[in-house]
């Protein structure tokens, strides 16, 4: 599943091929995905100028002066910008036509995905309640130490829960806890705010490289151009299971955690 740094990839990918364009028509090839596609969004953006592309968590905020398209990739989702009169591939759900004879397309396989309209002054209730942007200043040790007192799930879940910080999935999480030494099955209240200060600088500098890297090649995921990310290259403990430590003499294990799979050295993590 794309997760934080595969979605800012494709959105600062897209970023100088949208913005300031005008929309000249939208097509819609299968509007039923997670949630039904508007049937409006034809009418609503067509002659519409792209004003600005942004982020919040996983969904990609593209903003109108008449309201903002919300995109989320879902399991196996991407977004490619093609000639406008390159033949559609299958699994093309959703694509804008623009004014550069270029024309931006969905493409989600699985069809978990989803594509939204949000109304200027208005909020769609999927962000009501989302945490903080884990590379913001609102992120930092205080906050997530505080959120954490008289929890007993374990810290992996808690840090990859979004109503605690957004955009921290099962690779970045089990990641930031090996580079902190930090177990996963360590109770998340009962975790020190020494431990806390930690792992919020190494949850900022995993997601950060990971990012400059180009996201992490999963089964489905490639950036605005095609390419596959290249983050997994160096990943210390993800899909490592039975390999050994690359900082001790330790094999990684793999465990199930809230039907998500761990990996971590129980040599250095505590």
């Amino acid at each position: 599943m794309p997760e934080l740094p595969e979605v800012e990839t494709t959105k600062r990918g897209l970023e100088p091929h949208i913005i300031g364009r005008q929309v000249l028509s939208v097509g819609i090839h299968q509007k039923q995905l997670r949630w039904e596609i508007p049937s409006h969004l034809p009418t609503t953006i067509k002659g519409e100028f792209i004003k600005k592309i942004s982020r919040r968590a996983k969904f990609i905020l593209i903003k109108f002066s008449n309201g903002t398209l919300v995109m989320h990739l879902g399991m196996s989702g991407s977004i490619s910008v093609a000639p406008s009169g390159e033949t559609l591939k299958k699994h093309h759900h959703f694509e804008l036509i623009l004014d550069n004879a270029t024309s931006m397309r969905f493409h989600d396989p699985r069809r978990f995905g989803s594509i939204l309209w949000q109304k200027n002054n208005e909020q769609l209730s999927l962000f009501k309640n989302l945490g903080p942007e884990p590379l913001s200043s609102e992120f930092n040790d205080n906050t997530l130490y505080l959120s954490s007192r008289g929890r007993m799930k374990n810290i992996k879940t808690f840090i990859m829960d979004s109503n605690i910080v957004v955009g921290v999935g099962n690779i970045y999480a089990s990641e930031s806890l090996f580079q902190a030494g930090i177990s996963p099955k360590r109770a998340a209240g009962k975790t020190s705010k020494k431990r806390y200060k930690v792992l919020t600088q190494c949850i900022k500098q995993i997601l950060s490289e990971a990012i400059n890297n180009g996201g992490t090649t999963l089964n489905d995921f490639s950036n605005i151009d095609g390419e596959p990310g290249y983050f997994s290259q160096v990943l210390s403990v993800y899909g490592r299971n039975d390999m050994p430590c690359d900082c001790c003499d330790g094999t990684i294990k793999r465990i199930v955690q809230n039907q998500r799979a761990s990996y971590y050295c129980p040599r250095c993590q505590k």
